[in-house]
């Protein structure tokens, strides 16, 4: 979920080290909006993971994974239609923009192709990490995306990190390590459907690396135009829905033809689906009225919420190893978004025009 859990978001889409804080720079924000943006990305990141796994294993008849992921993109490009209808102002200058990004331009359709691939791919696998790992462990352990989007930050945009940050890096790997690596039976939530928990595990760890080398070929390729991130979604939604439908019709052909694409589908599917189509959206305000440092406390506090949402509806037990692990991932996130250095190649106008992406 792109984006894509969007679903990207990340997507996120997170790209923690895109810029140091913005806080000097959105000084004169209300501090209202601030607070308000920050609740919501919370919210948002701890809900769609919940909604997620509860609609992956209760019982009943169960949708296709394939036509959610198809449904989030559709989503996605959707609202970034409307919000380029809105900053453009009448249809004509809409359709010549878009005419004039988007049609007249086939060779950023090839490139942004390779990201609209990845975010595809990892958001099915998503389902298949949820519909295997219960809540809070998957929450956890899906932050090592933030250590797979550092090393492709290093090595495709030599980005440097700071020591802090390299600290950081450590802290979070062993805090999933330990989360892991607690006993089988700790931490099991209730499920009405058999699981797996090796394949959950292999699911999100392939997600992060695919998460962090699309989060990070993204920003290279927003970096060296002058498309807006709305422009690029657009191009990634619409790609992304043609690899969706194409992985669908090859993974699950046959059952669309017997059951249908909506099949399976009640007012829960389709608020996963909304929240996770919505998660790039929230990164971009967020990083545009609040920081970094928050956007770090965002995540961690999904975190807190995800588990105790966990302990009271889906039966998990928080063991003493577990809360440990979780405790190490929330510093490791603190310290990542804090100790950030100085921005070389981030323009100021990038931040306010949106111009960042969540994974």
């Amino acid at each position: 979920m792109s984006n894509s859990v969007t679903i990207e978001h990340e997507k996120e889409r997170d790209n923690l080290n895109m810029v140091r804080g913005t806080s000097s720079d959105v000084s004169g924000t209300p501090y209202m909006l601030k607070y308000l943006s920050l609740i919501a990305l919370t919210a948002q990141n701890a809900m769609v993971i919940l909604v997620m796994r509860y609609v992956r294993t209760r019982g009943g008849e169960m949708f296709m994974a394939t036509s959610a992921v198809v449904m989030s993109e559709i989503l996605k490009f959707t609202s970034c239609l409307l919000i380029i209808f809105y900053q453009q102002g009448s249809v004509r200058r809409w359709l010549n923009h878009l005419h004039e990004n988007i049609i007249l331009q086939p060779g950023d359709c090839l490139k942004i192709s390779v990201p609209s691939l990845v975010y595809t791919l990892q958001n099915n696998l998503l389902y298949i990490a949820l519909s295997n790992l219960d809540a809070a462990t998957f929450q956890v352990t899906y932050q090592l995306k933030i250590l797979t989007t550092a090393i492709f930050s290093v090595i495709m945009l030599r980005k440097s990190l700071s020591s802090t940050q390299w600290i950081a890096l450590v802290i979070l790997f062993l805090g999933v390590s330990i989360v892991q690596l607690q006993p089988e039976n700790a931490g099991q939530g209730q499920s009405e459907r058999e699981q797996h928990p090796l394949l959950g595990l292999f699911a999100v760890l392939i997600s992060c690396l695919m998460s962090g080398f699309a989060g990070v070929y993204f920003e290279k390729i927003l970096k060296g135009t002058k498309q807006s991130v709305w422009l690029r979604n657009i191009q990634l939604g619409v790609l992304g829905t043609i690899i969706g439908l194409v992985t669908m019709e090859i993974k699950e052909g046959d059952k669309l033809r017997e059951v249908g694409f909506f099949h399976g589908y009640d007012s829960w599917v389709w608020f996963g689906i909304i929240l996770q189509s919505i998660g790039g959206l929230l990164v971009a305000v967020v990083v545009k009225y609040a920081d970094n440092i928050l956007k770090g406390f965002a995540a961690s506090l999904a975190i807190v919420v995800s588990c105790l949402v966990s302990v009271f509806f889906f039966d998990f037990k928080m063991s003493f190893q577990f809360t440990i692990g979780a405790s190490f991932v929330m510093l490791s996130i603190f310290l990542y978004g804090k100790y950030v250095p100085p921005p070389s190649t981030v323009k100021k106008t990038d931040i306010q025009n949106g111009k960042i992406r969540a994974i």
